[in-house]
């Protein structure tokens, strides 16, 4: 069983010409070592270089990146590898857990066969044959905890934590010696994250494989680690053993990753986001008491489809009040999105379910359906497939205002939009294409195009799960400054305790479809009463820190 070793690696993009002189360095003079059996987390934010770093493994940088140094897997090099050996290296002695697993298997393929694609260019001993192969298909299902029917899924038909579970059990196929896992938790919830981590320990503990995690996150690789490296702009900044790092960092930068996930229960972070400036304001804890904006009573969705119609929400009752922040928390498939596609009229309850905004029933179609739309916005998930590639800002902030037919001064009110959303100057912005933003620019752009038509609520879901810690903090601390600037209203869609505590007045836990706890920040999260709240709070990754 080898070693992995980076020595003395430099990794740099070419991005005009073919000289150097528009080369961009991705990852500066890196020596690390990942020992036979060993666990090393690398952690960074975006641009850090540790993706580029982990690519560089397998060869699997594009064409207009340049490699110096040496990344070895044993005594072998991998720059000296012929086609036909790195084949051979690739799925048989490393391999890789891509980050994002919706993105990275094939749609329109079964899982089963995806798995199977791998054992079929690798073949061994013990799957020789077309049945031995199925038989181990079935068994790497089984080890990551999967029943053997899914492998006759399509990746829309599994929940995120099953994909993710089918991408480990890929990398586990031809039984490597090595795993690279590119942030396999990113975007999962507390529950599932817990389940994937500790299925990675196991599976990591009882096979004796060597693993190279990489996160943003330093509590994830806390419980999954023994070593952790600190990547910045390239460059490592600190390295040691996982408790130190994580309890008593030594470089500036990993004290602000260390700190900038919050701690349920500390009154520092209560409404005090992070952000990589270090200087947010702590909002005003406030009571909140004005009027009702949003009623929700019995609400009840249920699809029907094949098989038995499924209630993916039930007689679900809530308030959301003027200038209020609601957090709607628990774990994918808990209803908590469903629900707040049907309050913004995207998704039709059933008969005897009832959603009033400022005392009205929401209206089901034409103007009526229009004008609440100006009022009530929605802040998707997914900031890259929110924003159209080939527009630029400016016309993606502007479209929302032409379907409103906004009579005042478009340009004017779009630069005020992007202002609102902290973009500024916006006039920077205005031809920028999403490619050319980071991460958080996305995301203030989609708020932006949100707040263009001038609304009094926002339902943000998930808007800060796939970011860095400190563009979270950025992020969140622009959603209590539009509560306190714009007395906006918003309920965030989440599975993050953390967020709640940071931001939110109000907490409503949802569990199969159903609302299991709903009150106070504070009550929620530090007295809770249901069990699944006390199970959503266990889960939830934190790093232990050193009591002085």
């Amino acid at each position: 069983m080898p070693e992995l070793t980076f020595d003395d690696v430099s990794i740099t993009y070419r991005t005009v010409g073919r000289n150097d002189e528009g080369a961009v360095a991705a990852v500066k003079n890196v020596s690390l070592q990942l020992p036979i059996g060993g666990t090393l987390g690398v952690a960074g934010e975006s641009g850090s270089g540790k993706s580029t770093l982990a690519m560089s493994v397998l060869r699997l940088l594009p064409p207009n990146a340049k490699l110096s140094g040496r990344v070895l897997i044993g005594d072998t090099d991998i720059a000296d590898l012929r086609f036909g050996e790195l084949r051979a290296v690739r799925w048989a002695e490393a391999s890789i857990v891509f980050q994002g697993a919706m993105h990275s298997l094939n749609p329109v393929r079964t899982v089963g066969q995806q798995i199977m694609e791998a054992l079929e260019l690798h073949v061994a001993d013990g799957w020789r044959t077309e049945k031995a192969r199925k038989a181990r298909v079935i068994e790497l299902l089984s080890a990551v905890d999967l029943v053997p029917t899914k492998a006759d899924s399509y990746p829309h038909e599994l929940s995120g934590g099953q994909k993710q579970r089918v991408m480990i059990a890929m990398a586990l196929a031809c039984e490597p010696d090595i795993i690279i896992a590119d942030e396999p938790t990113t975007a999962l919830d507390v529950i599932v994250q817990k389940q994937i981590l500790d299925m990675i320990s196991s599976l990591v503990a009882e096979r004796g494989i060597s693993m190279m995690m990489i996160s943003h996150d330093l509590s994830v690789l806390a419980t999954a680690c023994e070593r952790i490296a600190i990547m910045r702009d390239g460059e490592l900044v600190e390295v040691g053993d996982a408790y130190e790092v994580c309890t008593n960092p030594q470089h500036p930068y990993t004290r602000q990753l260390a700190e900038a996930f919050p701690t349920i229960g500390d009154p520092a972070s209560r409404l005090n986001p992070v952000t990589r400036r270090g200087d947010a304001v702590r909002a005003p804890s406030r009571e909140i008491s004005g009027e009702v904006l949003l009623e929700v009573r019995d609400v009840t969705v249920t699809y029907h489809g094949r098989g038995k119609p499924l209630a993916a929400v039930k007689n679900v009752s809530l308030d959301l009040r003027n200038g209020e922040i609601l957090a709607l928390v628990g774990q994918s498939g808990s209803g908590k999105t469903t629900l707040a596609r049907t309050i913004v009229g995207l998704q039709h309850a059933d008969e005897g379910s009832t959603i009033r905004f400022r005392g009205k029933d929401i209206p089901k179609k034409g103007r009526a359906l229009r004008d609440f739309r100006s009022e009530v916005q929605m802040v998707l998930q997914d900031p890259s497939a929110a924003l159209n590639p080939k527009i630029s800002v400016y016309e993606s902030v502007a479209e929302g205002l032409r379907v409103q037919r906004y009579s005042g001064d478009e340009q004017e009110r779009v630069a005020q939009s992007l202002t609102d959303a902290e973009l500024t100057p916006p006039e920077r912005f205005f031809s920028a294409i999403p490619q050319e933003l980071s991460g958080g620019q996305r995301q203030r752009a989609v708020i932006a195009g949100a707040l263009a038509v001038g609304p009094q609520l926002l339902v943000a879901d998930e808007p800060v799960a796939s970011l860095d810690a400190s563009v979270r903090g950025e992020i969140l601390a622009l959603l209590l400054s539009l509560r306190d600037r714009l007395d906006l209203s918003a309920l965030v869609i989440t599975h993050d305790l953390g967020l709640a505590w940071n931001i939110a007045d109000t907490v409503a836990v949802m569990y199969e479809g159903a609302l299991v706890e709903y009150g106070p920040t504070e009550q929620v999260l530090l007295d809770p009463q249901h069990a699944y709240t006390r199970r959503l709070l266990a889960a939830a990754p934190s790093i232990e820190r050193r009591i002085a």
